[in-house]
């Protein structure tokens, strides 16, 4: 595994924070996955710590309160230099559907009009395009996925709606992601994807984790409430295929 200049400091009475150099990019996330995959096989005792990886940084957490900071913070440095045979967990790339269609996308026109672009085009460009899972936040299940074309980049909405639907797809900046609840928001509204990211009722609760990856497909409305149909009921099968380590 790759080794950087990492900072390690107290995050509250149960976890310490890793950070990694404040960049976002795929080889810092896959160093800082690979190094969380080390310390859970080898360092960390199952069952009494949590994990909890996001961009360029990683929350160690315990489950009872941590004694003596310190000598952790020793440890964890000292685990990070002597990682040398760490691979990454496995990962997977994940195909889901959105509707693009109006009733699903309140702000696609507003998009389009204001980058230039049809509809068509933003959909197609979005469509096109493979996302990384660069954490889970804000709500329970919300990737926060990278990798959008620079053409679909756009600001925050002005106003941000006390109301978006779950499953809507939105853009926000140099991101792409999916509210998995009724929420409020402001990023912009493109489609809507009918397969829930997040179920507290199953474990683990997100089937889509950091450092996967996402790539969306068109479909019909039919399709959508096809796919709805199928979820609710626990019969859809999602399309997903093992990323090898180099991916």
């Amino acid at each position: 595994m790759s080794k950087y200049p990492i900072t390690i400091e107290p995050f509250g009475e149960y976890a310490m924070l890793i950070k990694w150099p404040e960049e976002v990019k795929e080889p810092i996330l896959e160093d800082m996955l690979q190094f969380g995959n080390f310390l859970e096989q080898n360092c960390l005792k199952k069952g009494k710590w949590e994990l909890v990886p996001a961009y360029h940084t990683m929350a160690v957490i315990r489950r009872i309160p941590i004694e003596d900071s310190a000598n952790l913070k020793r440890e964890l440095l000292q685990w990070y230099e002597n990682a040398t045979k760490a691979e990454l967990p496995e990962r997977y790339l994940w195909k889901l559907p959105v509707c693009y269609d109006e009733e699903f996308a309140p702000d696609l026109k507003e998009v389009s009009d204001k980058l230039g672009l049809s509809s068509e085009e933003v959909i197609n460009m979005h469509t096109s395009s493979t996302y990384t899972v660069y954490g889970l936040g804000f709500l329970p299940g919300f990737m926060y996925l990278g990798g959008l074309p620079d053409s679909l980049q756009i600001p925050r909405r002005e106003h941000p709606r006390m109301k978006v639907d779950a499953g809507s797809v939105g853009l926000a900046g140099q991101q792409t992601g999916i509210y998995p609840q009724e929420s409020p928001g402001g990023w912009n509204i493109i489609g809507n994807c009918p397969i829930p990211s997040f179920d507290a009722k199953k474990e683990p609760p997100s089937f889509i984790k950091t450092g996967d990856k996402v790539r969306f497909y068109e479909i019909t409305e039919g399709e959508y409430q096809l796919f709805k149909l199928e979820s609710e009921v626990g019969i859809h099968q999602i399309e997903k295929i093992k990323l090898d380590a180099d991916s």
